[in-house]
């Protein structure tokens, strides 16, 4: 038996500097729909959209240094748009609206799945957040990896997209 997940109900993320993450949290969940439901100084938690993000402070004494993708834990998370258009209205508002937040890469595509299409950013604390938007069912349809006739799993990936079957 299995079970099929219905995505995921929030992430959780912990900053160090609450001043500037706090704010840009709330603004960034703001434009994608969410509404804000906790609100303070260190702490700010948005729902919508079918998800949630609770951004709050690090407890005093715990370990202040600057977020790294390549410790064990989170590398990165991606938000599914609904389409290119989607992606580049978020990269404006990113630039426009959001001048703390760091463009890693603007809008493009990869080779990751059929059609892939994303900006990858940071946030104040340099925690990498990526959105993009993939045609049809990705990988999981026609000319997918996975979908009718794929080639199936990969055996690597990298900046180019995936490698090498399974």
């Amino acid at each position: 038996m299995s079970v099929e997940l219905n995505g995921i109900a929030h992430i959780q993320l912990t900053v160090n500097d609450p001043g500037r993450c706090v704010p840009f949290w709330e603004k960034l969940c703001r434009f994608l729909g969410m509404q804000t439901l906790i609100r303070a100084d260190d702490i700010v938690y948005c729902i919508g959209s079918r998800t949630g993000i609770l951004v709050r402070g690090a407890s005093p004494g715990a370990d202040r240094s600057r977020f790294d993708q390549e410790r064990a834990g989170l590398h990165h998370f991606c938000f599914r748009a609904r389409s290119r258009e989607d992606v580049d209205a978020i990269h404006r508002f990113l630039v426009d609206e959001l001048g703390e937040a760091r463009i890693v890469h603007p809008p493009e595509d990869g080779g990751f799945a059929p059609g892939y299409y994303s900006v990858l950013f940071e946030d104040p604390d340099g925690i990498r957040v990526e959105v993009n938007f993939v045609p049809g069912k990705g990988h999981l349809g026609p000319g997918g990896r996975l979908g009718p006739g794929g080639e199936g799993p990969a055996a690597e990936y990298g900046s180019e997209g995936l490698k090498r079957g399974g």
